[in-house]
């Protein structure tokens, strides 16, 4: 696994970000500009880096039964890494969250799915719901054309994922609107999926543009976003990238990393809640307690391989 942590930890926050098929973690990383933002705004990343001994083409087996049972397999792997994350560097083990493209996407919501009560939240880049395949034909014919589901059937398939019975993890979903890879329609099933969860209407609450796109949103009673969702028009299959709000750019465009206008992680970030500024001061000296209990004094900023407890990766 790789892991980074800055300097100075404004925030005792983790995201975890999964890549997708052909991708590296340090690459996607890099193309998304997940380690920028973590060092702008003080938290920390667990970026897992799929073995091809576990899958020829770099993806995770988010199809494979045995990898997205909970306990078992991949998402156990990620799991055990989280875990370390949160002792290693004091992290709050309320405010963790995870994101990814593609097959890492489908692998959030795995994770969403599998572990609700380790995630505050999560978003989900071109991805696919949860449950909805058992093999390599299931998964190539549903990321084609997937089938329509009833919203209660897609929320089974997750609340019979764990004992878990809420406060149920918010969603973040991302999908371009000519993705010839992941049909578009998949977004509209993982929306329907964690609405029911969330036991909200399927009719949006509000609708709006932000940087030129559409945005659905669902609240619950306190009036907190619980679900979102991105349609990034005229694009492909790929993360969005662009001039954030605060005017930075952040990752670089590349294969499935595309130029759209708008920053996805950015705005991923500030769902999560980790665009605002804490204290600098007690922040440093409390995340350099947590670097010499963790060994790590000499990590520095940047990207870095982490041993993984069960010693390998996803």
């Amino acid at each position: 696994m790789f892991a980074f942590v800055p300097e100075t930890m404004q925030q005792r926050a983790l995201v975890v970000v999964l890549h997708g098929c052909g991708q590296s973690a340090a690459g996607y990383d890099h193309g998304a500009g997940w380690s920028t933002l973590a060092k702008q705004y003080g938290f920390a990343l667990l970026v897992p880096e799929q073995q091809l001994t576990n899958n020829a083409n770099g993806c995770y087996n988010w199809f494979n039964a045995e990898d997205v049972t909970r306990d078992r397999g991949e998402v156990a792997s990620i799991r055990q890494m989280v875990a370390r994350m949160i002792d290693d560097y004091g992290i709050d083990p309320r405010r963790v969250f995870v994101t990814g493209l593609s097959a890492g996407g489908a692998m959030t919501s795995a994770m969403l799915a599998t572990y609700p009560e380790v995630f505050s939240a999560g978003a989900i880049i071109a991805g696919l719901p949860f449950g909805v395949a058992n093999n390599v034909r299931d998964a190539l014919t549903i990321m084609r054309a997937t089938p329509v589901r009833t919203p209660h059937r897609l929320g089974e398939l997750v609340r019979n994922a764990s004992p878990h019975k809420g406060p149920w993890p918010r969603l973040s979903v991302w999908h371009g609107s000519i993705d010839g890879i992941v049909a578009p329609a998949n977004a509209r099933e993982i929306v329907k999926q964690w609405l029911d969860v969330h036991h909200l209407p399927q009719a949006p609450m509000s609708e709006g543009v932000v940087d030129g796109y559409p945005r659905r949103v669902w609240w619950n009673a306190d009036g907190e976003t619980v679900v979102e969702s991105y349609t990034i028009t005229d694009m492909a299959h790929g993360t969005p990238l662009g001039v954030a709000e605060n005017e930075q750019r952040y990752g670089t465009p590349g294969p499935f990393m595309l130029e759209a206008g708008i920053s996805s992680s950015y705005h991923i970030a500030k769902f999560f809640g980790l665009t605002e500024r804490v204290g600098r001061r007690e922040a440093g000296e409390e995340n350099r307690q947590a670097r010499a209990q963790a060994g790590r004094e000499g990590d520095g900023e940047r990207l870095c391989r982490a041993d993984h407890p069960a010693g390998a990766d996803a």
